[in-house]
């Protein structure tokens, strides 16, 4: 696709509305394909315009599939609004595997590598974490006295800089002076310039709300959930903390661990309160043990991996009206580029899969994909149609003023993301990816809820688009935030590692953007670059108790 130069854009030759890519004025006149509108109301910057006249309960096309149908007249030139469209989708089956994909050329990456870290099961981490994980929230306390401690004599912590401006304001207030105008001077530091262990990338912690209360049904979830996390080949080790009598028992944790990974075989470490003399002896005995093993973790190294070994997760999160236009597809080509080198890209947010589900099922390499497809998202949308919900009701606030009138809009833009190979394996919720290709991840939509679920799959890296901005982070997975627009990308330049608005500026083609893409993915993946979502510490960690969430 070459790149953008007006100001508007029809993303599809069948769509019966534009794209405005940048604010226009009531009275101006857009062309496109020799076809010129005047606009009858102000545009914003990444709406949608109406083509033509058309009469309630039209069908609106974006992106050549039906992602709405009008819910009063409308006139060409006018905006599209949630008061004049309501959300509406095509119908979809399996009609058969017979997808013919156009791979890119892959010939300059062929030989390319990055140096991972390798795992005894052949999996190939782009990092080396030590990783904490309490089986019940009864033990968030002893979690964060153990990671205060190692985070601050290991090098590990990040909060220096507001350490000394609370210092600073301290001593101004007992000197008398006035508090408000001693000035923060932010300087993003890298934490791991000082850190007593090289080659251990950071101490996580996976603090959780769950384990005992609830249903079973949740804490044998939670208990998958936290073996996956255990497994993950951007783990070294673990360290378990359990209070003893929850619902989520060690046993079950490890037989779950066994069940993934009949071959594990990392560090385990367990520590039971209930079984110790008392707190603090479980909490010193467990930074002791830890940190003889981390001495022993330490001696792992990076060394060269085939690309082929990349498993990347890909997610959107605080979309805009760009998000489908630019920085998604970008992200899509340079996911075709993987795929066509061997790894894996998932692509999850079932409820941002709404409206592009016969796409998909047309890519599927077999029926048993497709059909494993259509239960998942066919049961999702019941369960929350069942409580008064449901996909369309997806769109945020912020989503919506910023151009994603319905789901099926924001679907169908989000759905770029995977590029256009063929879906190769349909994964439930924590289950792993173990097939090249596109697989498809049942999660929620909800950022956090979403990169959780990508990496329990084994993401190793997570390419994470927004267009209105969002801190999101993975503890063990590191998030490559990706920006739809230039003025985002200005703006909170301290979490945005990649800027694809010269798509939308007309300077850059989706293709060189998704070249751009893969070259930071390279860089990332063997510790040359450190994404700011992972120099900020956002270990972003919510488990999904499998209810209804969008």
């Amino acid at each position: 696709m070459s790149a953008i130069q007006q100001k508007v854009l029809k993303v599809d030759v069948n769509d019966n509305v534009l794209v405005a890519l940048k604010d226009l004025q009531k009275g101006d006149t857009v062309s496109w394909n020799n076809t010129s509108i005047s606009l009858v109301e102000d545009i914003p910057a990444k709406h949608k315009i109406f083509l033509q006249n058309l009469l309630p309960g039209s069908v609106i096309i974006m992106y050549g599939v039906t992602v709405g149908t009008t819910a009063v007249a409308v006139e060409s030139g006018s905006l599209m609004t949630v008061q004049n469209t309501h959300h509406a989708t095509d119908p979809f089956k399996y009609k058969g595997a017979n997808y013919t994909w156009n791979a890119p050329d892959v010939t300059k990456y062929e030989q390319r590598s990055f140096k991972g870290y390798h795992r005894s099961d052949g999996r190939v981490g782009t990092a080396n974490y030590w990783l904490f994980i309490p089986t019940v929230f009864c033990e968030n306390r002893n979690l964060e006295v153990i990671k205060e401690a190692l985070h601050n004599e290991l090098g590990y912590a990040n909060t220096e800089k507001y350490n000394a401006y609370t210092h600073e304001l301290v001593a101004a207030f007992k000197e008398g002076k006035d508090v408000g105008k001693i000035d923060f001077l932010p300087n993003i530091s890298a934490p791991q310039l000082n850190r007593v262990f090289k080659n251990i990338d950071g101490i996580k912690f996976l603090n959780h709300q769950g384990g005992c209360g609830g249903t079973r049904q949740d804490a044998i979830t939670l208990g998958k959930l936290l073996a996956a996390y255990a497994d993950h080949p951007n783990v070294a080790g673990i360290t378990v903390l359990s209070l003893g009598c929850q619902h989520l028992q060690v046993n079950d944790f490890k037989q779950y661990l066994h069940e993934r990974n009949p071959s594990f075989n990392k560090p385990l470490l367990i520590f039971e309160q209930q079984q110790s003399i008392s707190e603090s002896q479980l909490v010193a005995s467990a930074i002791q043990q830890t940190f003889l093993q981390l001495i022993e973790v330490n001696k792992i190294e990076r060394s060269d991996a085939p690309l082929s070994a990349l498993t990347i997760g890909v997610k959107c999160g605080g979309s805009d009206g760009f998000s489908g236009i630019s920085a998604n597809p970008a992200v899509g080509h340079c996911a075709d580029l993987v795929v066509g080198l061997g790894g894996k890209i998932l692509l999850a947010e079932f409820p941002e899969l709404c409206g592009a589900e016969q796409d998909l099922i047309d890519r599927s390499v077999n029926e048993p994909v497709a059909q494993k497809f259509i239960r998942l998202m066919t049961d999702y949308n019941n369960e929350a149609l069942a409580v008064g919900s449901g996909f369309h009701m997806n769109p945020s606030p912020g989503n919506i003023k910023d151009g994603l009138i319905t789901d099926a809009i924001k679907s169908t833009g989000a759905c770029k993301k995977g590029g256009t190979s063929p879906v190769t394996d349909v994964l439930d919720y924590t289950e792993p990816a173990i097939k090249p290709g596109l697989n498809l991840v049942c999660t929620p939509g909800n950022d956090v809820e979403a990169t959780t679920g990508k990496a329990a799959s084994g993401a190793t890296l997570i390419l994470f688009t927004t267009g209105l901005g969002t801190p999101t982070g993975n503890p063990v997975c590191p998030v490559i935030k990706i920006s739809t627009n230039t003025k985002l990308a200005k703006k909170m330049s301290d979490i945005i590692d990649i800027d694809t608005g010269g798509i939308i500026e007309g300077e850059k083609s989706i293709e060189q953007m998704g070249e751009e893409i893969l070259e930071y993915v390279i860089l990332a993946a063997s510790g040359e670059i450190i994404p700011k979502a992972v120099l900020l510490n956002q270990d972003d960690f919510i488990p999904w108790k499998r209810g209804v969430s969008l």
